[in-house]
Protein backbone atom coordinates (compact mmCIF):
# COMPACT_ATOMS: atom_id res chain seq x y z
CA UNK A 1 0.00 0.00 0.00
CA UNK A 2 1.36 3.55 -0.18
CA UNK A 3 2.77 4.72 2.34
CA UNK A 4 3.85 8.61 3.61
CA UNK A 5 6.15 10.86 1.11
CA UNK A 6 6.01 8.40 -1.63
CA UNK A 7 6.50 9.97 -5.18
CA UNK A 8 5.95 6.31 -7.67
CA UNK A 9 3.16 4.10 -7.66
CA UNK A 10 2.44 1.06 -5.21
CA UNK A 11 4.55 -1.88 -6.05
CA UNK A 12 2.15 -4.31 -8.99
CA UNK A 13 0.59 -6.79 -7.43
CA UNK A 14 -1.00 -8.10 -10.83
CA UNK A 15 0.10 -8.50 -14.49
CA UNK A 16 -1.68 -5.50 -15.67
CA UNK A 17 -0.36 -3.00 -13.16
CA UNK A 18 3.23 -4.37 -14.05
CA UNK A 19 2.32 -3.26 -17.32
CA UNK A 20 0.61 0.00 -16.86
CA UNK A 21 3.94 0.81 -14.63
CA UNK A 22 6.82 -0.58 -17.39
CA UNK A 23 4.48 1.71 -20.08
CA UNK A 24 4.61 4.65 -17.40
CA UNK A 25 8.55 4.32 -17.17
CA UNK A 26 8.50 4.32 -21.16
CA UNK A 27 6.74 7.37 -21.13
CA UNK A 28 8.54 9.53 -18.68
CA UNK A 29 12.01 8.47 -20.26
CA UNK A 30 10.74 10.60 -23.66
CA UNK A 31 9.02 13.11 -21.97
CA UNK A 32 12.46 13.46 -20.32
CA UNK A 33 14.74 13.65 -23.51
CA UNK A 34 12.54 15.75 -24.86
CA UNK A 35 12.16 18.17 -22.10
CA UNK A 36 16.17 18.01 -21.85
CA UNK A 37 16.35 18.79 -26.08
CA UNK A 38 14.31 21.74 -25.46
CA UNK A 39 15.40 22.96 -22.80
CA UNK A 40 19.17 22.61 -24.32
CA UNK A 41 17.83 24.52 -27.59
CA UNK A 42 16.90 27.41 -25.37
CA UNK A 43 19.82 27.78 -23.79
CA UNK A 44 21.78 27.74 -27.03
CA UNK A 45 19.27 30.10 -28.38
CA UNK A 46 19.78 32.60 -25.03
CA UNK A 47 23.40 32.59 -24.65
CA UNK A 48 24.94 33.35 -28.45
CA UNK A 49 24.11 36.18 -30.40
CA UNK A 50 25.32 34.40 -34.00
CA UNK A 51 22.69 33.83 -36.26
CA UNK A 52 22.93 30.44 -39.00
CA UNK A 53 21.52 31.64 -41.89
CA UNK A 54 21.44 28.64 -43.85
CA UNK A 55 18.66 27.22 -41.14
CA UNK A 56 16.62 30.04 -41.50
CA UNK A 57 14.81 28.60 -44.66
CA UNK A 58 15.52 24.82 -44.34
CA UNK A 59 13.55 22.17 -45.71
CA UNK A 60 14.87 19.18 -44.58
CA UNK A 61 14.68 21.10 -40.87
CA UNK A 62 10.82 21.46 -41.18
CA UNK A 63 10.91 18.01 -42.64
CA UNK A 64 12.36 16.54 -39.25
CA UNK A 65 10.29 18.28 -36.78
CA UNK A 66 7.39 16.98 -38.11
CA UNK A 67 8.36 13.59 -38.45
CA UNK A 68 9.78 13.06 -35.49
CA UNK A 69 6.93 14.03 -33.25
CA UNK A 70 4.67 11.55 -35.67
CA UNK A 71 7.30 9.08 -34.58
CA UNK A 72 7.24 9.66 -30.81
CA UNK A 73 3.50 9.76 -31.22
CA UNK A 74 3.73 6.05 -32.39
CA UNK A 75 5.99 5.26 -29.84
CA UNK A 76 3.78 6.09 -27.11
CA UNK A 77 0.00 5.30 -28.63
CA UNK A 78 1.06 1.45 -29.50
CA UNK A 79 2.40 0.21 -26.05
CA UNK A 80 -0.70 2.00 -24.59
CA UNK A 81 -3.46 0.61 -26.99
CA UNK A 82 -1.83 -2.88 -26.26
CA UNK A 83 -2.76 -2.45 -22.47
CA UNK A 84 -6.26 -0.73 -22.86
CA UNK A 85 -6.64 -4.29 -25.23
CA UNK A 86 -5.26 -6.41 -22.12
CA UNK A 87 -7.26 -4.85 -19.25
CA UNK A 88 -10.67 -5.13 -21.69
CA UNK A 89 -9.63 -9.04 -22.25
CA UNK A 90 -11.60 -11.73 -20.12
CA UNK A 91 -10.93 -15.12 -21.06
CA UNK A 92 -12.96 -18.24 -18.91
CA UNK A 93 -12.76 -16.20 -15.44
CA UNK A 94 -12.48 -18.63 -12.29
CA UNK A 95 -14.69 -16.27 -10.14
CA UNK A 96 -17.17 -13.80 -10.84
CA UNK A 97 -17.74 -11.24 -8.36
CA UNK A 98 -20.40 -8.31 -8.67
CA UNK A 99 -19.36 -5.24 -6.71
CA UNK A 100 -22.50 -2.55 -5.89
CA UNK A 101 -22.01 0.62 -4.60
CA UNK A 102 -23.90 2.39 -2.07
CA UNK A 103 -24.24 5.72 0.37
CA UNK A 104 -21.64 5.09 1.26
CA UNK A 105 -20.53 1.29 1.91
CA UNK A 106 -19.92 -1.34 -0.80
CA UNK A 107 -21.76 -4.96 -1.27
CA UNK A 108 -20.51 -7.80 -2.43
CA UNK A 109 -22.16 -10.77 -4.15
CA UNK A 110 -20.23 -13.36 -5.00
CA UNK A 111 -22.74 -15.53 -8.50
CA UNK A 112 -20.94 -18.81 -8.61
CA UNK A 113 -22.16 -19.00 -5.13
CA UNK A 114 -26.08 -19.42 -4.40
CA UNK A 115 -25.77 -17.27 -0.94
CA UNK A 116 -22.20 -15.58 -0.61
CA UNK A 117 -23.01 -11.94 -0.03
CA UNK A 118 -22.39 -9.42 2.34
CA UNK A 119 -21.86 -5.90 2.92
CA UNK A 120 -18.29 -4.32 3.40
CA UNK A 121 -18.28 -1.21 5.77
CA UNK A 122 -15.31 1.19 7.24
CA UNK A 123 -14.18 0.14 10.48
CA UNK A 124 -13.99 3.19 12.46
CA UNK A 125 -11.29 4.26 14.19
CA UNK A 126 -12.51 3.55 17.80
CA UNK A 127 -12.90 -0.05 16.85
CA UNK A 128 -9.85 -0.39 14.81
CA UNK A 129 -7.74 -3.98 15.50
CA UNK A 130 -4.00 -3.40 16.98
CA UNK A 131 -2.22 -2.53 13.33
CA UNK A 132 -5.05 -1.47 11.81
CA UNK A 133 -5.17 0.98 9.01
CA UNK A 134 -7.09 4.13 9.78
CA UNK A 135 -9.92 5.03 7.30
CA UNK A 136 -8.89 2.00 4.93
CA UNK A 137 -9.99 -1.14 7.03
CA UNK A 138 -13.51 -2.79 6.69
CA UNK A 139 -15.40 -5.51 8.11
CA UNK A 140 -15.66 -7.56 5.56
CA UNK A 141 -13.00 -8.11 2.99
CA UNK A 142 -13.15 -9.18 -0.80
CA UNK A 143 -11.56 -12.37 -0.48
CA UNK A 144 -9.93 -14.16 -3.64
CA UNK A 145 -7.80 -16.70 -5.11
CA UNK A 146 -4.65 -15.74 -6.07
CA UNK A 147 -2.72 -16.20 -9.59
CA UNK A 148 -6.84 -16.96 -10.65
CA UNK A 149 -8.39 -14.61 -13.54
CA UNK A 150 -11.46 -12.82 -11.28
CA UNK A 151 -14.42 -10.76 -13.21
CA UNK A 152 -15.56 -7.98 -11.42
CA UNK A 153 -19.25 -6.36 -12.21
CA UNK A 154 -19.43 -2.92 -11.12
CA UNK A 155 -22.67 -1.00 -11.01
CA UNK A 156 -23.88 1.59 -7.82
CA UNK A 157 -27.24 1.48 -6.63
CA UNK A 158 -27.83 5.30 -6.15
CA UNK A 159 -25.30 7.89 -7.42
CA UNK A 160 -21.96 7.86 -8.94
CA UNK A 161 -19.21 5.65 -7.26
CA UNK A 162 -15.54 4.35 -8.16
CA UNK A 163 -14.36 0.96 -7.81
CA UNK A 164 -10.39 1.41 -7.44
CA UNK A 165 -7.29 -0.55 -6.21
CA UNK A 166 -4.39 0.89 -7.40
CA UNK A 167 -2.01 -2.06 -6.74
CA UNK A 168 -4.27 -3.90 -8.65
CA UNK A 169 -4.24 -1.52 -11.68
CA UNK A 170 -8.06 -1.03 -11.32
CA UNK A 171 -10.46 2.04 -11.36
CA UNK A 172 -14.03 1.38 -12.91
CA UNK A 173 -16.83 3.77 -12.53
CA UNK A 174 -19.77 2.13 -10.98
CA UNK A 175 -22.95 3.97 -12.54
CA UNK A 176 -26.70 3.70 -11.39
CA UNK A 177 -28.14 1.79 -14.00
CA UNK A 178 -25.02 0.49 -15.68
CA UNK A 179 -23.25 -2.86 -15.56
CA UNK A 180 -19.14 -2.61 -16.26
CA UNK A 181 -17.10 -5.12 -16.52
CA UNK A 182 -13.45 -5.50 -15.28
CA UNK A 183 -11.02 -8.37 -14.53
CA UNK A 184 -7.87 -9.13 -12.38
CA UNK A 185 -5.17 -11.41 -11.78
CA UNK A 186 -3.40 -11.36 -8.57
CA UNK A 187 0.44 -12.83 -8.64
CA UNK A 188 0.56 -12.81 -5.24
CA UNK A 189 -1.11 -13.00 -1.26
CA UNK A 190 -1.73 -10.03 0.04
CA UNK A 191 -4.02 -7.29 1.28
CA UNK A 192 -4.57 -4.52 -1.42
CA UNK A 193 -6.21 -1.42 0.21
CA UNK A 194 -8.30 0.69 -2.69
CA UNK A 195 -11.09 3.41 -1.76
CA UNK A 196 -14.39 4.92 -4.10
CA UNK A 197 -12.49 7.61 -6.37
CA UNK A 198 -15.78 9.73 -7.32
CA UNK A 199 -17.04 12.35 -5.17
CA UNK A 200 -20.04 10.47 -4.15
CA UNK A 201 -21.26 12.84 -1.38
CA UNK A 202 -20.33 13.83 2.12
CA UNK A 203 -18.78 10.52 3.41
CA UNK A 204 -16.88 9.87 0.14
CA UNK A 205 -13.71 9.16 1.51
CA UNK A 206 -15.65 6.37 4.09
CA UNK A 207 -16.07 3.66 1.60
CA UNK A 208 -12.30 1.93 1.46
CA UNK A 209 -12.14 -1.65 -0.44
CA UNK A 210 -9.94 -4.08 0.75
CA UNK A 211 -9.27 -7.75 -1.09
CA UNK A 212 -7.48 -9.93 0.28
CA UNK A 213 -5.75 -12.27 -2.16
CA UNK A 214 -5.03 -15.74 -0.89
CA UNK A 215 -4.01 -19.56 -1.95
CA UNK A 216 -7.12 -21.66 -3.48
CA UNK A 217 -7.40 -24.05 -0.32
CA UNK A 218 -7.53 -20.88 1.84
CA UNK A 219 -10.40 -19.39 -0.09
CA UNK A 220 -12.50 -22.89 0.06
CA UNK A 221 -12.45 -22.57 3.15
CA UNK A 222 -13.53 -19.15 3.64
CA UNK A 223 -16.28 -19.50 1.16
CA UNK A 224 -18.06 -22.78 2.91
CA UNK A 225 -17.43 -21.07 6.25
CA UNK A 226 -19.28 -17.98 4.64
CA UNK A 227 -21.62 -19.75 2.82
CA UNK A 228 -22.82 -22.07 5.94
CA UNK A 229 -22.64 -19.50 8.32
Amino acid sequence: MAHPAQLGFQNAASPIMEELLHFHDHALMIVFLISALVLYIISLMLTTKLTHTNSMDAQEVEMVWTILPAIILILIALPSLRILYLMDEINNPHLTIKAVGHQWYWSYEYTDYENLLFDSYMVPTQDLPLGGFRLLEVDHRVVIPMESPIRILISAEDVLHSWAVPALGIKTDAVPGRLNQTTMITSHPGLFYGQCSEICGSNHSFMPIVVESTPLKLFESWSNTMVYS
